[in-house]
């Protein structure tokens, strides 16, 4: 009696096993489809202007300072996202990973509004 109740006991906790396996190979699925919808796609074309990301900037902190540096040329660009980038200034060319990169915005015009600022007028408030 004793070894049929351990071997129901046994063959409950494989199942309740089996069960938190295939949850988890649920959740860990739900995430990657999450987390894919959310990474943006950069498609990079040759002679065109990128900026390149300088990650030995997170060494020296400042809210100011600008850790894209740039801009520069795009070469060749290969497959799996790696892009030949030249620096025009000196025509040195090397390869970098596709995500270091962002299109640089050439001919940004800022349209600047101004709007005449007139001083509020204070009426009294009737106390009640």
């Amino acid at each position: 009696m004793a070894c049929k109740q351990r071997l129901l006991q046994m063959n409950e906790l494989d199942e309740m096993r089996r069960e938190s396996y295939e949850s988890s190979r649920i959740y860990k699925e739900r995430l990657k489809l999450f987390h894919d919808k959310t990474i943006v796609q950069k498609t990079f074309e040759p002679h065109q202007k990128v900026l390149l990301y300088c990650s030995h900037l997170h060494m020296f902190p400042g809210k100011l300072r600008s850790r894209w540096t740039g801009s520069f040329v795009v070469k060749v660009v290969y497959s799996y996202g790696v892009v030949e980038i030249e620096n025009p200034e000196n025509q040195k060319s090397f390869k970098v990973n596709g995500q270091r990169l962002k299109p640089f915005l050439e001919n940004f015009d800022r349209q600047e509004s101004s709007e005449e600022l007139v001083d509020p007028l204070y009426q009294d408030v009737p106390s009640g």
